[in-house]
């Protein structure tokens, strides 16, 4: 068997039975990169002599006997909004291509604390704002399952490098669904853990109230094992959950009889054609698994696109405040005085898409604006977090689709408001912090991959990860591999 069809639980495990080196690991991994990541655009870097010197320096370790992390033998991938000190760290835009991290991001320690290797830094939207990485302004973007077609965003070159099998865990970030939505597009696991779950500590912000770092996957296993080791408390992350470790790899494989699965009906009702057919039999899978199905009320989740852009671009226009050529980001080269110095530098670096979000967020923090939408907004997102709460009242969990579709054509979304609506199903569950997975559902539309989405309450990140498991387990959609990218 080839080492790219093997998952990272599988890759650990035969490291730590001595039937693979980490160096043959992470060469076959890269010759894999160098071979597809052309077609594929999933990464913007890669790391070859530094990963290749710290697989050689584990397999010393291994071969002294001395204890191995979690992760070793495991290539990973991450998002290029995580620092990796002395590395660059672009966000996809022009205005960081010269700005190198000071200091690690608490994953990347955290992932090399347990051994596991870092391949290189992947594709996004700049500054994480998109649904189709195509407003990266360094590369572009392919899914893996038909070229032509978006990977979903912004952590959409993750996305494609785990579907290509480029790396068999890539991290991404997940503000409004940047996780589950190319998760879903591109046929893999995503998971968007309970704010605060995962620190935030090096991860460039775009809605920081929002925002949340978590992993792709081949399996929900990879997943459990990813998430063991991300998944504590950070001091150097106000919001970081203080709870220990979740135990979610001796949990995931107990069965889910007798849950309870809430479906908001009402919310869903515009799903249409294969998409419905293949959430509604998403759900005939799961009371077969023994799961109860109730209806639940969260209609109010169609105000989230509104509350949502909102805020998160209120967020948005106060954190990129700090990009204006002179503390970071390249500096405009034909500025004259200190002012051309801010502006221009801004105008020449951004993109469309992160200037017009600067733009709505500075105008509904403003004077005379600010009561109008900014805390009306905090208003109606407290009662969404409500209305979630009265939903976990009656079930464990909640099932929804990922995406209205599957991955759509690129370059065929002009419009950004039809645009937005991409993330539909899943802005809500940033709004209210809790945790949630995108798990292959089957394929529709001439083979695109289409996802389930399981929503949990707060801190119930193990229930979500356990039904997903149990759903992957009993469809076999997950671990698929697009057929050009199979040998």
């Amino acid at each position: 068997m080839s080492i790219h069809t093997l998952s990272a639980y599988e890759l650990h495990k035969s490291f730590c039975k001595g039937e693979l080196k980490a160096e043959q690991i992470i060469q076959a991994y890269l010759d894999r990169i160098e071979r597809y990541n052309k077609d594929v655009g999933a990464f913007l870097r890669t790391f070859d002599e530094k990963a290749l010197s710290q697989a050689k320096a584990l397999d010393e370790k291994f071969a002294r006997g001395e204890k191995v992390g979690r992760l070793a033998g495991v290539p990973i991938a991450l998002k290029d909004n995580m620092h990796i000190k002395g590395e660059l760290s672009t966000c996809g835009s022009k205005f960081l291509t010269n700005f190198n991290a000071p200091f690690d991001a608490t994953v990347t320690r955290l992932l090399e604390n347990e051994d596991a290797i870092i391949l290189g830094k992947t594709n996004l939207d700049e500054f994480a704002m998109g649904s189709s990485t195509e407003m990266s302004a360094l590369a572009q973007t392919h899914n893996p399952w038909d070229l032509s077609y978006s990977p979903g965003g912004s952590s959409g070159g993750s996305a494609a490098a785990v579907a290509a099998r480029l790396c068999p865990i890539a991290l991404g970030s997940d503000t409004g669904g940047s996780i589950r939505q190319p998760a879903s597009f591109c046929g893999v696991c995503g998971y968007k853990p309970t704010y605060g779950r995962v620190s935030r500590f090096g991860l460039v912000a775009f809605g920081s109230s929002l925002d949340q770092i978590g992993p792709f996957a081949t399996t929900t296993q990879d997943v459990a094992m990813v998430m063991e080791v991300l998944g504590q408390h950070c001091e150097k992350d106000s919001t970081s959950c203080t709870d220990p470790s979740y135990d979610f790899l001796s949990s995931i494989g107990t069965d889910i009889k007798g849950l309870k699965v809430g479906v908001p009906r009402h919310f869903i009702k515009g799903l249409k054609g294969e998409a419905k057919a293949c959430f509604d039999k998403s759900l005939e899978t799961l009371q077969d698994l023994g799961a109860e199905l109730v209806d639940v009320d969260l209609e109010v989740l169609k105000y989230s696109i509104a509350i949502y852009y909102i805020l998160a671009t209120a967020e948005a226009s106060t954190n990129l405040a700090r990009f204006d050529g002179v503390r970071y980001g390249v500096r405009s080269e034909s500025a004259q005085t200190l002012d051309d110095v801010y502006d221009l530098s801004k105008q020449e670096g951004f993109g469309p898409e992160v200037k017009r979000r600067i733009l709505l967020g500075t105008f509904v923090l403003s004077a005379g604006y600010q009561d109008a939408y900014y805390k009306k907004a905090q208003k109606v997102r407290t009662l969404l977090i409500r209305k979630y709460q009265e939903a976990f009242k009656k079930c464990d969990v909640v099932a929804t689709p990922v995406t209205p579709d599957s991955a759509f054509k690129s370059g065929s979304i002009k419009d950004p408001l039809e645009m937005y609506f991409e993330d539909m199903y899943t802005i809500g569950v940033n709004l209210a912090g809790l945790p949630g997975i995108s798990v292959p559902a089957g394929f529709i539309n001439g083979g695109k991959p289409y996802g389930l989405q399981i929503v949990g309450p707060q801190k119930a990140d193990v229930a979500v990860c356990q039904t997903a498991y149990a759903f992957e387990k009993a469809t076999a959609c997950a671990d698929k591999i697009p057929e050009q990218f199979k040998k």
